[in-house]
């Protein structure tokens, strides 16, 4: 497929993503960029956010992860409908009752300044390092493919990429984006179905067949029952339901969304059907990559070492030009829902929690609003650093360096969270930041050192669970005498 007619395709979907963000801007204000008036849908919520939680890490990386685990993520999914029921019964209410723009206020109102300012600081550097992780992939992606040929360097894809999301999120913010994942998803899953349809025309296969083949392959394997694998079923479980309580309960990216919608009851049933919607498409996502590996193997295709490229080589070099245009702008729809949304939610995080501009500035609409500009493109220089920084250390499967990632940032977040909600106890707030550094350096030993110290246990993704519960533990020892 011609690099030319990719960039092409690149191009055009990002004019209309400028045009929807022309119309949803208008009238756009400060307000309407931190939590979008308080007016969104709560459908069009919840349908934008599955491309936001789902973003180019699911849309290449799980295809290609099955190769290597099978259908073992699956379990990880059906975690994050528990995970989400939490976020819904348990934290929505909490952050609709105190009416909060930025979530991190919450920890200001129940520890004091220091834990709030370690939250958010907390929270910005996972977000920061989480939105690196997605758009690295979907970079590098077009850059093997498109801005090689063109002999255009790396850090130069990353400053166009990071400049157009900018552009088109610098007015609205909130408001926008709202209606921009909307559309993203759209092409996100078409993209995902019209794959397998022209898979199954090479492979000329009905569905029933490919179901089947699927099924009896070595791919569908989803259940492991070694106590000491990093993949144990109830570990995968856990993990996903802790993940998913941290990554979008405590993630102020996730939740501004959720508190632009009208009302309480509107954000529950946005974040409810999420939590639905999402079992059946990451099985998708799945079938598609046990497809992919099939496919490979029936017509003798020599598959990349990386596994994140398994499906980009196929689409783009195997199933024609249709698939290739199909395929990329899949990716570029997941890439952008997720990256927007993650520069809003900075922006919004260091100008609310960090720089409080909006207590400096709640008279003069005019001056906040060149403030919260000004941090818009700050964090769009720090996320472009991030990202070349990670194309020199990037050697394994990006979602599974995402969630080991999210295991040292989140942890903190998950104790200090899980303390102040079930528990009465006050703390001596300056020790807070302490605590949280130390907890995951404690982590790190402990996962290193795992297999020796327990038997020949090794820890996955209950990393985080582990963060958490030492930092739960360390707060018990910096509670204030009566």
């Amino acid at each position: 497929m011609s690099p030319t007619i990719i960039l092409f395709t690149f191009l055009i979907y990002t004019l209309l993503l400028f045009a929807v963000s022309w119309v949803t801007s208008r009238h756009a204000d400060n307000e309407s960029f931190f939590n979008g008036n308080k007016k969104s849908p709560w459908f069009a919520v919840a349908y934008g956010m599955i491309g936001a939680s789902l973003s180019g890490v699911t849309f290449i990386s799980v295809p290609g992860w099955v190769g290597s685990s099978g259908f073992t993520y699956f379990i990880i999914v059906l975690g994050y409908v528990a995970g989400y029921a939490v976020v819904t019964s348990v934290l929505l209410p909490l952050y609709y009752r105190l009416n909060l723009t930025s979530i991190y206020t919450y920890l200001d109102q129940r520890f004091g300044a220091k834990s709030y300012i370690t939250g958010a600081s907390f929270f910005l550097l996972s977000r920061i390092v989480g939105a690196a992780f997605r758009m690295f992939l979907v970079v590098s992606v077009l850059q093997y493919f498109v801005f090689d040929y063109f002999n255009i360097p790396f850090w130069a894809t990353v400053v166009i990429f990071i400049l157009l999301i900018q552009l088109y999120t610098l007015k609205g913010g909130i408001k926008t984006i709202v209606w921009t994942d909307t559309l993203q998803t759209t092409f996100m899953l078409l993209a995902v179905v019209f794959t397998i349809a022209f898979i199954l025309h090479h492979m000329q296969a009905g569905l029933g067949d490919i179901l089947t083949k699927v099924w009896h392959s070595d791919y569908s394997k989803m259940v492991i029952t070694d106590v000491n694998s990093p993949k144990f079923f109830l570990k995968q479980f856990l993990s996903g339901m802790f993940i998913t309580i941290v990554m979008t309960g405590l993630d102020q990216d996730m939740m501004q969304k959720n508190l632009s919608c009208r009302n309480l009851a509107d954000a529950k049933k946005n974040m409810t059907t999420l939590s639905w919607i999402l079992v059946p498409v990451n099985l998708v996502f799945l079938f598609l990559g046990a497809v992919l590996f099939i496919y490979a193997a029936e017509k003798n295709i020599t598959l990349p070492a990386n596994a994140d490229l398994v499906f980009p080589t196929i689409a783009i070099g195997n199933l024609g030009i249709m698939a290739g245009i199909v395929f990329i702008v899949g990716l570029i729809s997941a890439a952008y829902s997720s990256a927007d949304s993650a520069l809003t939610a900075l922006t919004t995080s260091f100008s609310i929690d960090i720089l409080k501009l909006d207590k400096k500035f709640k008279d003069d609409e005019s001056l906040l609003k060149k403030k919260r500009m000004l941090v818009h493109f700050l964090m769009s220089v720090t996320v472009i650093f991030v990202i070349i920084l990670f194309k020199l250390i990037n050697d394994e499967s990006v979602i599974a360096q995402l969630f080991t990632f999210a295991g040292y940032t989140y942890g903190p977040l998950l104790g200090l969270y899980t303390f102040g909600l079930f528990t009465k106890w006050q703390v001596k707030d300056q020790w807070v930041p302490l605590v949280a550094i130390v907890s995951p350096v404690l982590a790190y030993l402990i996962k290193v050192n795992s297999v020796q110290w327990f038997n020949g246990y090794q820890i996955g993704f209950e990393l985080l669970l582990i963060n958490g519960l030492i930092t739960f533990i360390g707060l018990l020892f910096i509670i204030k005498k009566k």
